[in-house]
């Protein structure tokens, strides 16, 4: 949620507040304390409430740092809240899974729910919006993981590790043809130089060499992360 939007006025904070059976000024006191550790907001001279308790750190600190676990354990609750399933919650399509039962179903199960977990992530965090062009088709976007789904694990659902990108420039970015600086701009391989008499190239390439990148609503991508990913960037 928003800076700005942690009120009780909020429709997503009544919303809350009504599944919880808790008060929205109560919820949005709540999200005033865990902003206080927000080290972003921290950056920008932004404080929470100063009332905030150890246990509200120590919850805060699960999260930052076990993204995956903390997810969707918090899925599994609202979705008993919401007195659904969390498959329906995260509009998983259990008929078209391949044809496996057992601890295999399961696991397929649980990856298809984290990917449409930082998908919604991901894509909510950049406005819903190509972060490179500005593109705003929903179904052209790509939830992009800075370091691979494959390589790892404990950061699939972070939402520091990753870009809303339309799916060209997502092959591209995953080809390490296209990488972000640590100072959040664009920088595109010199290998596009050689076409760039090709419209599309200069387009959709070559003009965005240098440009900063559309700067996300809250998660910011991890200086850390684009560090392993400008090693794989192909100059």
């Amino acid at each position: 949620m928003k800076e700005g939007q942690m009120h009780s006025r909020n429709a997503d904070v009544i919303e809350l507040a009504n599944l919880i059976d808790r008060s929205p000024s109560a919820v949005a006191r709540k999200l005033g304390n865990f902003a206080s550790f927000d080290p972003k907001l921290k950056e920008r001279g932004v404080k929470g409430l100063e009332n905030a308790s150890k246990l509200d750190s120590q919850i805060w600190n699960e999260y930052m740092h076990d993204w995956d676990e903390q997810f969707i354990e918090s899925e599994k609750l609202l979705a008993k809240k919401k007195h659904t399933t969390i498959e329906k919650l995260n509009y998983i399509d259990l008929e078209n899974l391949p044809n496996v039962e057992g601890k295999e179903k399961e696991r397929m199960i649980i990856v298809r729910i984290n990917q449409s977990l930082f998908r919604k992530m991901v894509l909510t965090n950049f406005n819903n919006q190509c972060c490179i062009t500005g593109i705003k088709q929903t179904e052209l976007l790509v939830a992009s993981h800075i370091l691979p789904w494959s390589k790892d694990k404990g950061n699939r659902l972070n939402p520091k590790n990753g870009l809303a990108l339309n799916t060209l420039h997502d092959k591209a970015f995953d080809c390490g043809l296209i990488t972000i600086t640590e100072d959040l701009k664009i920088k595109i391989s010199s290998s596009f130089l050689k076409n760039r008499d090709i419209p599309s190239i200069q387009h959709n390439f070559i003009e965005y060499e240098g440009k900063h990148l559309i700067e996300p609503q809250k998660f910011f991508p991890s200086v850390d992360f684009l560090k392993v990913h400008n090693e794989r960037f192909k100059p």
